[in-house]
């Protein structure tokens, strides 16, 4: 069989280790693919000194890949959305097959270029755009594809999952470990899209569409970041059995999809509660299969490139494979996605960790309890702390049976209401993940 050949648009840590994987294990993918893998060409702005491309021809420009004739495969690196979906899009009308592993990329852009590769009958993956090396994508798509998924939850950012664990296993403010993970290339120097759930997101959207059949829309999805926690409240939420953890929660309810990325209070025994630092997890639901958990690197050079160059290799396997035989970019097939809505977060529902801060005055508890009661909201643990010395005032932590969110709100609001307590009341969604 003739080699597939490749083309690299961008040299930085993902397509410096996809070259470098490439390069280094030819022999065992040869064997894999039932054929060769060539790179042809590289478009890079500058060298990667952990990257060796030889005799390799160089581009700074990255359309001249997709334009390249030689190139059966266009593997996009460069990030971002403008050129990106530029180049992937001309990659396709050129007939080129395209990998990436640009989440926001396919999240926001994903429907636009799925139905214009269908149109030219080419492949597009993406395995490298959620979780790194985990193959949930592959996971989801095809090894659960006897299932109806009913919900997957999952730490789906490294950076925020470091954060919060130092802030449990050392006592660290929020301020000072974001501090350490920029210093540690953890995080970007602007960290907006990691600790306010933006990157998460992106992840989500495309985790959903793949369990549920819908549409990409992550114009959609709720995030809420990580900013306003504090050591406080991880340690409460230690008290009461929980760690806090930034998770993406994707549910099927009768009403429509959950589609949700915010702090949550997970069971300590769970096993998603027990992944730390930089690592990602994802769980997943099915009618027939239970609860599965995949664990694994999120980010990093070479398990990214793991999951490239799995992309490519399936590429490889399928070329001659007629388009509409190809296992669908989105796990359904094309015409057979759901209009099935994805719920605002008012209509989402969940229990609830509740921190109010109270001046020390008789029937404070009551009048909280009264409030909870009024609009249907269970209690079910409570914890009233001393009065703090700093400022004599009295803690007051709960945990809630599930409830619609706008309730909650509601009660929220009634209680910042009441002259004894100080505003603001703190809420964190909790999740048993059963």
């Amino acid at each position: 069989m003739k080699p597939v050949k490749v083309g690299i648009c961008g040299l930085g840590t993902v397509g410096g280790g996809t070259f470098n994987v490439l390069k280094r294990n030819a022999e065992e993918i040869t064997r894999r693919a039932g054929r060769t893998i060539e790179v042809v060409q590289v478009a890079a702005r500058s060298n990667n000194p952990l990257c060796d491309t030889g005799d390799v021809p160089v581009t700074d420009d990255v359309f001249a890949v997709a334009d390249n004739p030689d190139v059966d495969v266009v593997v996009e690196l460069i990030g971002g959305y403008t050129v990106a979906r530029e180049l992937v899009l001309r990659a396709i009308e050129n007939g080129k097959h395209v990998i990436t592993a640009n989440k926001a990329l396919i999240a926001v852009y994903g429907n636009e270029i799925f139905a214009k590769a269908q149109e030219k009958g080419v492949m597009v993956g993406f395995e490298a755009a959620v979780a790194g090396g985990v193959p949930i994508i592959k996971a989801i798509r095809e090894g659960l594809a006897a299932n109806r998924i009913n919900w997957l939850a999952g730490i789906i950012n490294g950076t925020g999952n470091f954060i919060l664990t130092e802030m449990r296993e050392k006592g660290r403010t929020f301020e000072d470990v974001l501090k350490e993970a920029q210093e540690r290339g953890y995080a970007e120097a602007d960290p907006t899209f990691d600790v306010e759930g933006i990157d998460a997101a992106h992840k989500l959207t495309i985790l959903a569409s793949l369990a549920f059949g819908i549409p990409l829309q992550f114009e959609k999805a709720y995030t809420e970041g990580i900013t306003q926690l504090t050591t406080e409240d991880v340690n409460y939420a230690e008290a009461l059995g929980y760690r806090i953890k930034h998770l993406g929660v994707a549910r099927k309810t009768e009403q429509g999809i959950e589609l949700r990325v915010h702090p949550t209070l997970v069971p300590v025994e769970q096993l998603l509660a027990n992944v730390n630092g930089v690592m990602n997890a994802v769980m997943v639901n099915g009618d027939a299969v239970g609860s599965t958990l995949y664990y694994g690197a999120g980010a990093g050079m070479e398990p990214t490139a793991s999951a490239v160059v799995a992309d490519i290799i399936d590429v490889a396997r399928t070329l001659e494979t007629e388009p509409g035989e190809r296992v669908p970019a989105l796990a359904f097939q094309a015409n057979a996605l759901s209009d099935y809505p994805v719920l605002p977060i008012e209509q989402c529902e969940s229990a609830y960790y509740l921190r109010i801060k109270a001046q020390d005055h008789p029937g404070v508890l009551a009048q909280v309890a009264t409030i909870l009661s009024e609009r249907g909201i269970n209690i079910v643990s409570i914890m009233q702390k001393e009065a703090e010395e700093h400022d004599g005032l009295i803690p007051i932590i709960l945990l809630t049976h599930r409830v619609v969110e706008a309730r909650m709100i509601e009660a929220i609001a009634a209680l910042e209401a009441v002259d004894s307590v100080i505003n603001p009341v703190v809420r964190i969604r909790v999740e048993q993940l059963d």
